[in-house]
């Protein structure tokens, strides 16, 4: 078989393809990083003064901060004020190249990443492909309820809130508005506590006033939970603070409860069941993006990506795997699905890549764990930091505080506090605007 690498192409052809597989000087190696996410972005950054060039690829032009995500989905925030174009975050970094493009699959042998608009050559690849929610294989739940994983996402949840309460205005029988005030949360984790708990306070406090001609007691808000405890990793103080603090909230918190089908309208529970409501969230699982399964490198649970200690793959040369795609176990238990461990494994690959240009061996990737913090509403927040557990007022603090923070450009960080601080006060949401999505 000829190889393609060395048979005649037509003019256009080869013309393409060099603008697609270009490299820098000779001697200076290409590290490619698939996904725009916190792993793929810090390790973008911790390379800019490596002796390489870097090429992040991503089919989307902007990084999400995915944790406040759900305050989009209730009215809190713009999308805009949680996502930054990759190209605006990095433009000055020298060493950078941004394509947007979507990957289609990967020949290791030959070093190429397989794109839409051609192949990309490397000398390193980090695939950051991060996760996806996980239905555990329910069809009628992405078919008719919601993930929360992208601003589409999002803003179809507070579309449909609103369009909710719109239809609720004119429904006449009793039983059918109360089906439609009737919004279910799956999974107790920190996603589904902050959205319940945002979803209940945008309700109470703010579209009692828009909609006052409605019964207050018709709306129910209810987080299911498949297990016994709320944020299993928290210790169980916590856990139960914040089970009683939704409680306070008005969310109903229901243990044991595992949904075995939804078709729009109802909820079927596996113990039989049926709870009639027009929304369900799903915020119980995730998984690795679909594209790991396109790339012939193997797989785990969730179809995440075995890597060694040092988050390579084995047998496929240069290939690193770190976030949600890459399965690496501590203490015999998967590391979380979280941004700290994205963060963490994305210093440990360019380090690693900056020893190999030196000649040194890898390192083995350590997590070293930040803490965990979870926020229910107004004052109120559990948070876990280095051993200590704290409540209350004091971690809705440390909650807004280590946001502010990690979110990316000064720009999004003072309208983001600007609409809390509004929210806060005039208890008030700016943006319930039901729009359109094509």
């Amino acid at each position: 078989m000829t190889d393609v690498r060395t048979a005649p192409r037509p003019d256009a052809e080869l013309r393409d393809d060099a603008r697609l597989t270009t490299r820098a000087p000779i001697g200076r190696p290409t590290v490619v990083i698939v996904g725009a996410g916190f792993g793929g972005l810090r390790a973008a950054r911790a390379l800019r003064k490596a002796p390489v060039d870097v090429v992040l690829v991503d089919r989307r032009n902007y990084h999400l901060f995915q944790p406040l995500l759900y305050q989009v989905a209730t009215a809190g925030l713009e999308p805009e004020q949680i996502a930054r174009p990759v190209r605006a975050v990095l433009r000055r970094q020298k060493n950078f190249e941004f394509r947007m493009t979507e990957v289609t699959g990967l020949e290791s042998g030959a070093k190429r990443l397989l794109t839409a608009d051609g192949p990309i050559a490397y000398d390193y690849l980090i695939l950051a492909v991060g996760g996806e929610t996980n239905y555990f294989g329910l069809p009628g739940v992405p078919e008719h309820g919601f993930g929360l994983k992208d601003v589409p996402e999002a803003i179809r949840i507070r579309n449909h809130v609103l369009h909710a309460f719109e239809r609720a205005m004119l429904e006449p029988d009793p039983e059918r508005r109360r089906a439609e005030l009737t919004f279910v949360v799956v999974g107790g984790g920190p996603t589904g506590v902050e959205m319940a708990g945002a979803l209940s306070e945008l309700i109470r406090l703010v579209l009692v006033k828009d909609y006052p001609r409605l019964n207050i007691k018709d709306v129910r808000v209810l987080l299911l939970e498949a297990t016994d405890r709320l944020l299993g990793a928290m210790p169980a103080r916590l856990r139960e603070a914040a089970a009683e603090t939704l409680w306070r909230k008005h969310v109903e918190v229901r243990f044991g409860a595992t949904v075995a089908d939804y078709d729009g309208k109802r909820v079927v529970l596996k113990s039989g069941e049926v709870i009639p409501a027009g929304t369900l969230i799903w915020a119980a699982g995730a998984k690795a993006v679909q594209l790991t399964s396109h790339l012939g490198l193997p797989t785990a649970r969730q179809g995440r990506i075995p890597v060694s200690e040092t988050l390579q793959v084995s047998g496929h040369d240069g290939v690193y795997v770190i976030g949600d795609a890459a399965y690496l176990e501590a203490d015999g238990e998967p590391l979380p699905m979280m941004a700290p461990v994205a963060i963490q494994m994305a210093e440990t690959v360019a380090r690693n890549i900056r020893r190999q240009l030196d000649g040194a061996a890898p390192i083995p990737f350590r997590y070293h764990d930040p803490g965990s913090l979870a926020t229910i509403g107004r004052n109120a927040a559990v948070a876990y930091i280095r051993g200590i557990g704290f409540t209350g007022f004091p971690a809705w603090v440390v909650w807004l505080v280590v946001h502010i923070i990690q979110l990316i450009g000064f720009r999004n960080k003072l309208f983001v506090l600007l609409n809390w601080a509004w929210d806060y006060f005039f208890y008030e949401r700016a943006a319930r605007l039901i729009t359109t999505m094509d």
